[in-house]
């Protein structure tokens, strides 16, 4: 059986941290995200902020298994900046995180192996500022049963320690309920007769 893990890595505040090289300046920042639409957000506020900046350049992943990614190089020589950033991303194990880092041309060009070198460490600096974040990766499922079925239903949720995310009650009962991944073989297998809808979290 494949092991399943529960929990992954992310930061808990955003950090900051400045790296200097042969003139130019590296500005990063690391965010904490769940989404695109929080990471748009920060871009957008970056940019403005150091709108006279020469370079924007930034990755995340997201997921708790970093299944989306992504890695920009803002104009600079490809895969010198975006993937550096990323790796260092990776290295640490992290996901839900977004790190920008901002350049400011100091008049000498670095080379490309300069440039991974000075973003990848720019990003370091950042990363180590950070407290790390253990979150919970959970399954939702929607389940509906007869009034009849509470007290079975219930009894189930209380011996498997769910999570009740919501409730409804019409002609019949329905509730959304959260587990640890690792337990979706037996949760999914006790509650089958109820299940009608299951997503990842």
């Amino acid at each position: 059986m494949k092991f399943m893990k529960d929990t992954f890595y992310s930061i808990k505040f955003p950090t900051e941290a400045i790296y200097k090289e042969k003139g130019s300046k590296f500005l990063a920042f690391a965010y904490p995200v769940e989404n695109e639409q929080e990471i748009k957000n920060y871009l957008d506020t970056i940019k403005k902020k150091y709108h006279d900046a020469t370079h924007h350049c930034f990755a995340y992943m997201l997921g708790a298994n970093g299944e989306k990614w992504r890695a920009n190089d803002d104009g600079e020589p490809s895969h010198s900046a975006g993937m550096p950033i990323l790796n260092q991303i990776k290295s640490k194990g992290l996901s839900d995180i977004l790190v920008i880092v901002v350049r400011y041309f100091g008049g000498v060009k670095l080379g490309v192996s300069g440039l991974i070198q000075a973003y990848k460490t720019a990003t370091a600096l950042a990363l180590e500022e950070a407290e790390l974040q253990e979150k919970q990766i959970s399954k939702i499922f929607s389940i509906s049963y007869n009034y009849s079925e509470t007290s079975k239903v219930m009894s189930l949720v209380n011996r498997l320690d769910l999570q009740i995310v919501s409730q409804a009650f019409d002609l019949f009962c329905h509730a959304e309920l959260a587990c640890k991944q690792s337990q979706w073989e037996q949760v999914s297998a006790d509650f089958a007769e109820w299940i009608t809808i299951d997503k990842d979290k």
